[in-house]
């Protein structure tokens, strides 16, 4: 069976008599995973100007762009998820499973906002943002949702959509410094290995009912699980330390970026121990969540004071 076909049948797991309502289809655009997206976007302009030649209608208009097109791309990955959502304690209450918005709302609302965001950017920034803001939601829909289905390779795949609004706020600046473009690239993708690792592998239990071949399924010991998270973390380490080792930022960032690293490839180490993994597993994830905007703070801090 298609994935379209798969779409057109689906029926919600628990029709409820609830009547949806405006907070259900914001639910639909994942505000939280859609904000880390504008913010990524927002340090990839920032960083990639001097202050003096930012202007800020165009930071506005990039950050509704991205926000749009994030929006748009949540809503219609919970469109394409949704039989796979029921089957998850996780997520089987999000609107489309729990019967609250229907399918086909999800499907309208996700390609309008995606339109939407495509047409702010291309008209009123450039059509490189556009277009790298195009390549993400393709990313995004049509090979790494697709892949979660048959690939334990599905967070590398991912990883590169997940990557790529850096990038759109680079573009958006012109292009300027594009060693520092692909820096932030490379951070927001290794970024994403532990951060997910540790994520599935608490959740691993509800990706094994949905029938997803995430690593943390098809390898239950967790053995092959922590020692990519390992070394996708080292890595990690490596992109963090770059826009410094590029000349884009100072050695007081260089110092703080190593402390960072530090942290998070500690906790990365704890976890390849079996006995401590299940417990480590949560910490590394609530220590990605710290290192990012602390790095990237510190990134469009340094940039500023010192004028690189």
């Amino acid at each position: 069976m298609t994935m379209a076909a798969e779409q057109t049948t689906f029926t919600p797991a628990s029709p409820t008599a609830v009547k949806a309502t405006w907070r259900h289809y914001l639910e639909l655009t994942k505000p939280r995973l859609s904000f880390m997206s504008v913010i990524t976007a927002l340090v990839g302009y920032l960083a990639a100007v001097p202050y003096s030649y930012r202007d800020w209608t165009r930071i506005l208009l990039v950050m509704l762009g991205t926000s749009l097109c994030a929006g748009g791309v949540a809503a219609l990955n919970m469109w394409m998820e949704s039989d796979t959502d029921a089957k998850m304690k996780r997520t089987e209450g999000r609107p489309i499973p729990a019967g609250i918005v229907m399918p086909g709302s999800a499907f309208v609302l996700g390609w309008l906002l995606c339109v939407a965001g495509l047409v702010v950017l291309f008209r009123l920034v450039n059509g490189l943002s556009a277009f790298l803001a195009l390549a993400t939601i393709v990313a995004y829909l049509a090979i790494y949702t697709p892949a979660k289905r048959w690939s334990k390779w599905n967070t590398e795949i991912g990883a590169i959509s997940g990557a790529l609004p850096p990038m759109i706020g680079w573009a958006a600046a012109g292009r300027s410094n594009p060693g520092l473009g692909w820096a932030l690239f490379a951070i927001l993708y290794t970024w994403q290995m532990p951060h997910f690792f540790s994520l599935a592998w608490t959740y691993r239990k509800d990706y094994a009912a949905a029938g997803m071949p995430m690593l943390s399924v098809t390898d239950p010991s967790g053995v092959r699980l922590s020692r990519r998270t390992f070394i996708w973390t080292a890595l990690l380490a490596v992109a963090g330390l770059m826009p410094a080792l590029l000349g884009y930022c100072s050695w007081y960032y260089l110092v703080f970026a190593a402390v960072l690293s530090l942290w998070i490839l500690q906790s990365a180490f704890v976890f390849l121990h079996p006995e401590r993994r299940e417990k480590e597993a949560r910490r590394l994830f609530f220590i990605s969540l710290g290192y990012l905007p602390l790095l990237l703070g510190a990134l469009v801090a340094d940039r500023l004071i010192f004028k690189l």
